[in-house]
């Protein structure tokens, strides 16, 4: 059998294996099936069809300079598109993409070879023309993501600079203002009070954003365990809640045994965000609610909020601040002195102390993002793309 026709006569096989891949992957672990093969049908069909389709020398030469766009191209060419664009929302990296390509590559291969199809003197002909196909559906899926990333970082840049730049003049002009108020006091006071809010602010932000620079090259986030106990620390952070929105009501539930050995620092850290979140975009209506539940092995810090549940359409990509509120019908709208890197910091917190962090949203039921800890945690560390000594620098 040809390979084109092996391949329109297999496609649930193979889907099978691209699926089982797929899934291997950290950011396939959760999905379904249709999430985990989205696309992958339409790549294998206009795959075979543009192996089927007659090309001369010259348009081959054509193709493999990206001259021509006959009708299979473009099918395979919007498939390849939409597939990468879907796998960043989900939260793919880009060598996940590229290796989900190698592995079709080989699982079509093995499973043709394995038929044990007769000889044919097409068959060099064949697998040409089928490893040009992968390699442009391949180039084609790695400039839109690329593309779309660019075009979400020059987002995310400019909202970093609007937000930094309201604090910056906050200090600007308090600066200006102390010669004019030197001998009242209270006026000095006042502005040195203004400076050093702005100037905290300030490095929050700049704080997340290396967080943010650290975990993307590869670095992982900087955890250092020691003995703990999760109960006092929510209740040091109920009561700077409380204190700082008098006006909410927010709630406080602890069960079990909440001793282990985490990162105090961290775990503060994405707790102070996820109850940042869920003040800001819960309703004023319902409560927030810290809940703090010790299991034998594992510990786990639930948040929940009520109000108009996060769309759909986003949940999958909500813990990403390249992807999360870049549409037009629901914008980001970040806190005072954030720059909207909460959801993928406590991400990166969970992940540090090999947890996990997972979000449920429902008119009926609220929002609730619920981090799992191991209560033993042993941190995990990426491979860096830059040498340790320069991030260690950072």
């Amino acid at each position: 059998m040809r390979l084109a026709d092996f391949i329109l006569s297999n496609v649930e096989p193979i889907l099978a294996g691209w699926e089982i891949f797929a899934r291997s992957l950290g950011a396939g672990e959760h999905l379904d099936q249709l999430a985990l093969r989205n696309h992958a049908a339409e790549i294998l069909q206009a795959t075979a069809r543009d192996m089927k389709s007659p090309q001369t020398v010259a348009e081959r030469a054509k193709k493999s300079k990206g001259l021509d766009r006959p009708l299979e191209n473009d099918a395979l060419d919007g498939a390849s598109d939409a597939h990468a664009v879907d796998r960043l929302g989900l939260g793919f990296d880009m060598l996940e993409v590229m290796s989900e390509y190698r592995a079709l590559r080989a699982s079509v291969l093995q499973l043709w070879h394995d038929t044990a199809p007769g000889a044919d003197e097409r068959d060099v002909d064949d697998l040409t023309r089928f490893n040009e196909s992968i390699d442009q559906s391949l180039s084609k899926a790695i400039a839109s993501y690329t593309r779309r990333v660019d075009q979400a970082r020059d987002m995310f840049l400019a909202i970093l600079s609007h937000d930094l730049r309201n604090p910056l003049g906050a200090i600007a002009m308090s600066a200006i203002l102390l010669p004019m108020v030197s001998e009242d006091q209270a006026e000095v006071r006042a502005c040195g009070l203004t400076i050093a809010h702005s100037a905290s602010v300030m490095e929050r932000m700049i704080r997340d954003l290396l967080d943010y620079t650290r975990t993307r090259l590869g670095a992982g986030m900087p955890v250092k365990p020691a003995s703990m106990d999760l109960a006092a620390l929510g209740g040091e952070l109920i009561a700077e809640f409380c204190a700082a929105h008098p006006n909410r009501k927010i709630e406080f539930r602890i069960d079990g045994d909440l001793n282990g050995r985490w990162d105090t620092d961290r775990i503060r850290q994405a707790m102070s965000n996820l109850m940042g979140n869920a003040l800001q975009h819960g309703s004023a209506d319902f409560p927030v609610t810290l809940s703090l539940r010790g299991e034998e092995a594992n510990v786990f810090i639930d948040v929940h909020n009520g109000g108009e549940p996060i769309p759909a359409g986003e949940l999958p990509r909500i813990f990403d601040p390249l992807i999360r509120g870049a549409s037009a019908d629901h914008p980001t709208r970040n806190r005072p002195g954030s720059i909207g890197m909460g959801l993928y910091i406590a991400r990166e917190v969970a992940k540090s102390h090999d947890g996990r962090i997972d979000v449920t949203s429902s008119v009926e039921g609220g929002t609730s993002f619920t981090i799992r800890l191991p209560r033993e945690a042993a941190p995990k560390i990426g491979q860096p793309i830059l040498d340790v000594e320069h991030i260690d620098k950072m």
